[in-house]
């Protein structure tokens, strides 16, 4: 009997080779299984590249170099980032159709899958600004009314004071900024597309552009109320005045004469 009680085991001891075995499955995971993620990663990644090359030997190349150094008809890609061909591309702006002063915005003519190929081969150049992500960009909880000061300081003299968008010199216009999706407006400030000047982070910080975005939602977005009726590109009174005069006044001057005609005809009568 006391052989028996000798080899009696605590009541805790299954519980502590429970734990023991749970910490040593803990442990293999921890070793292993990020290093399977990351490589999964790398894998999916190179992939992306592979895949974006071949895109953009159809449809870049011949512009850009086949290696993205530029040619007489396209810029050098090396250095702009992913962030500038999911822009350029995403609003069909890239492939151009013809070369001019100002490629305009068109049909998307690639899917979100190949737009995020060609920027992983594009990225694969050079180091740039990244694809933002929904937290960067997204305008809930901004500040409209800073964003409103930030905007008039920084974008109003070419995009007009709501984002209606304006003529510039030798044929370049800046774009409306209507129907944009944040996203291409947070890229378009990072990457500086065309005649207009990049806004980095260490210039914007992410914070004001989101205000900016919270500000061109709310007077250009599709719930945004204009009691005014015909809002004369957002001008305000200099436009609406100078509708009044040309053609308030002119329609005055036009019943004159006619009233004055007719008065003429009835006394000739």
């Amino acid at each position: 009997m006391k052989k028996l009680s000798a080899r009696r085991r605590h009541p805790l001891a299954a519980v502590v080779v429970l734990l023991l075995a749970l910490a040593a499955t803990g442990g293999l995971y921890a070793a292993f299984a990020p290093a399977d993620k990351a490589q999964a990663d790398e894998t999916a990644q190179s992939l992306a590249i592979d895949e974006g090359k071949k895109l953009y030997a159809v449809g870049c190349a011949s512009c850009h170099g086949t290696g993205g150094q530029g040619t007489s008809d396209g810029p050098s890609l090396v250095g702009v980032g992913a962030a500038a061909v999911d822009f350029q591309v995403g609003t069909g702006r890239m492939p151009a159709q013809q070369p001019g002063a100002q490629v305009p915005r068109k049909k998307v003519i690639y899917t979100q899958a190949e737009i995020d190929q060609l920027a992983a081969y594009v990225a694969s150049l050079g180091a740039g600004p990244a694809v933002p992500t929904d937290k960067q960009y997204n305008p809930e909880g901004a500040d409209i009314g800073k964003g409103g000061e930030l905007f008039r300081s920084n974008c109003a003299q070419c995009h007009n004071f709501t984002g209606e968008g304006g003529a510039l010199t030798h044929g370049k216009f800046a774009p409306t900024l209507e129907d944009v999706d944040p996203k291409h407006i947070y890229e378009a400030m990072q990457t500086g597309p065309q005649n207009m000047p990049s806004f980095p982070d260490t210039t914007m910080p992410e914070k004001e552009k989101k205000d900016i975005i919270a500000y061109l939602d709310a007077v250009n977005g599709e719930k945004t109320a204009n009691p005014g009726g015909l809002k004369l590109g957002g001008l305000g009174p200099v436009s609406e005045g100078l509708f009044a005069w040309i053609f308030g006044l002119g329609a005055l001057i036009a019943v004159a004469v006619w009233v004055a005609a007719r008065t003429a005809k009835a006394k000739k009568s």
